[in-house]
């Protein structure tokens, strides 16, 4: 992760189409984390997107849940960005019922792994 796990919150929430994730700053007066977070971000759903999911398969491991439907989602699932106050958001929406399942397992596992620094 290019900013701080340690001064940075990932919040992974799921729905009924999908889901949203949120990485804020712990201290909204943190620039440079925000700035991080989301350049980070940014990038991210550039190569989610196009069902490039190489990042978390690197940090997390290839066996990640959800993770082999994700990427073979071939633009079945609408990933947007936004930047909110002190982070960034994106919103994964789907009316495949596979692809939002692969999305619930794989923010499980993204909340397992990243500990205390992420909640649902």
């Amino acid at each position: 992760m290019p900013f701080d796990l340690d001064r940075t919150t990932h919040r992974f929430t799921r729905t009924d189409t999908g889901g949203v994730q949120t990485v804020v700053a712990d201290d909204p007066r943190d620039t440079t984390q925000i700035s991080l977070v989301q350049r980070h971000l940014t990038a991210e759903v550039e190569r989610f997107r196009r069902g490039d999911f190489s990042d978390p398969a690197r940090i997390h491991g290839t066996g990640m849940p959800g993770l082999a439907t994700l990427r073979a989602h071939g633009g079945r699932i609408t990933i947007e960005y936004g930047t909110i106050p002190g982070g960034a958001r994106v919103t994964y929406t789907t009316d495949d019922n596979e692809l939002r399942d692969a999305l619930h397992h794989w923010f499980d596992a993204q909340v397992s792994d990243h500990g205390p620094h992420a909640t649902r």
